[in-house]
């Protein structure tokens, strides 16, 4: 069966967005106006309209693909807010009431408002990222970085993918709609069958995999006792009433959890290493740093498991947004509140999260991307970096049955040590049961090859071991 539900698996651009004039929890004005004013009124607060063609093309792709996003995802309706989208910066786009618009951008804005950007393999728009590249840096694209670009004769499509990658492309002629709730109206229960029962298998499915508690369940689109049983545990796990009954809160509830973790794994294909985690970050710069991402990260894997923490955007800056998910975790926690990752905050932060992922297999822990830390680890060494190794060798055991696994606990004991001698042995590296530079980047290149490649039965891997 080929689902096809609009607004939830099709994109539709809407005829209305309502528009929250203030931060998320602000008392503010909302504003519903058409999608097309809203996109016109943010391109003619964020851009020039004396700029090429080409470059203005390039920005309004982008506006476009996170107002959808934000709609499509149901990022804030999903959390009980009654917007779509606020006009606060620190959490989306620049959206100014009652404006004037340019008239060079009505028009471009006329012929492209249906156009969006994708990653290949996903049908969320993007959520495209961007900044002014001058005053402020971001993980996405420079405004004033795609005039230059548009001078050297770059088209829109090459400036969106010099910014987001070649993997990403525009859809167009995107379907034009009445906005849509996705909750189908009336709770879904057993004995029900149809697309919706099919999509939240699919959904609970891919949730399963971050909290592996909850059973896979067969997508046959039939609600069975197999999915009582895992609507039953992901209540249980999010505190909603135990009814094994889809109600609209549980709708909401398996939708804000599905597009956390699959935020883990956007930022999991980022390259952001535990290593990089400093023990005090004081400074809002506006810059992307990529250790305020991996805060972000964390944050996002406790606002799976504490409905007191929000979820982030996973932008690498150190803004209010992040900030209040910080106060909420330091209140939960009950630690000083003060906004900063100090020294308790981090301890308490990574020990909840390390916690958190051993409850986990290996098979179900998709660590970031490891760079080297610059430190050579041997017994007596503790800490992060040791632990990400013992979560490397675990994983790795479980498919090369006749090394060792270890326990991870972040202390580099005699276990360890035995451990990295067989996986020196095994690969040909001079066993000093010693991690310098040379045996991590073996580590996490075999960690990797073993974890996204395919390994069939038989035991032969179909991919590269490095050796």
């Amino acid at each position: 069966m080929s689902i096809q539900i609009p607004g939830l698996t099709t994109v539709v651009i809407p005829n209305s967005i309502t528009v929250h004039l203030g931060a998320p929890d602000e008392n503010a004005e909302n504003v519903t106006v058409s999608f097309i004013d809203y996109i016109k009124n943010v391109a003619s607060s964020e851009l020039y309209p004396t700029w090429p063609e080409v470059a203005l093309r390039a920005n309004i792709h982008a506006i476009i693909s996170i107002a959808l996003n934000r709609i499509f995802t149901e990022w804030y309706k999903a959390r009980g807010y009654n917007f779509d989208i606020t006009n606060s910066t620190q959490y989306d786009q620049y959206f100014v009431k009652n404006r004037g618009i340019f008239d060079r951008i009505d028009n471009i804005v006329n012929n492209i408002f249906d156009e969006y950007i994708v990653r290949s393999g996903s049908l969320s728009p993007l959520y495209a990222q961007f900044c002014d590249g001058r005053i402020s840096q971001c993980n996405g694209m420079y405004q004033w970085g795609t005039v230059e670009l548009a001078s050297q004769g770059y088209t829109p499509i090459d400036i969106i993918k010099y910014y987001y990658g070649d993997d990403v492309t525009l859809v167009t002629d995107t379907t034009v709609g009445d906005p849509i709730e996705t909750f189908p109206g009336t709770p879904l229960q057993y004995g029900d069958s149809g697309q919706y029962i099919q999509l939240l298998q699919i959904l609970l499915n891919t949730i399963s995999t971050n909290f592996p508690a909850i059973p896979k369940v067969p997508v046959d689109a039939v609600y069975g006792p197999s999915m009582i049983n895992a609507v039953e545990t992901f209540q249980l796990i999010f505190d909603l009433p135990t009814t094994g009954i889809v109600d609209k809160s549980t709708w909401y509830k398996i939708r804000n959890i599905h597009t956390a973790v699959t935020n883990l794994a956007e930022l999991t294909s980022q390259g952001i290493s535990i290593s990089e985690i400093p023990t005090d970050i004081t400074e809002e710069t506006g810059e992307v740093v990529p250790r305020v991402q991996l805060v972000q990260y964390f944050l996002n894997v406790l606002s799976a498991y504490y409905n007191t923490v929000p979820p982030v955007d996973i932008d690498g800056i150190l803004g209010i947004q992040t900030r209040t998910a910080l106060l909420e975790l330091q209140k939960t926690m009950g630690i000083p509140q003060t906004g900063l990752i100090d020294e308790e905050t981090y301890n308490v932060m990574y020990n909840s999260v390390i916690g958190v992922l051993n409850t986990l297999p290996p098979s179900a822990i998709a660590l970031p991307s490891l760079i080297f830390p610059g430190i050579v680890l041997e017994r007596g060494s503790e800490g992060p970096n040791v632990y990400i190794i013992q979560q490397i060798l675990s994983y790795i055991s479980t498919i090369l049955t006749e090394l060792p696994t270890v326990d991870p606990d972040g202390i580099y004991g005699p276990a360890t040590e035995n451990a990295i001698i067989e996986f020196q042995n095994y690969f040909g590296i001079d066993p000093t049961g010693i991690v310098n530079e040379y045996t991590w980047n073996k580590l996490v290149e075999n960690y990797r090859n073993l974890r996204f490649g395919e390994y069939r039965n038989n035991g032969q891997f179909s991919g590269d071991i490095i050796s």
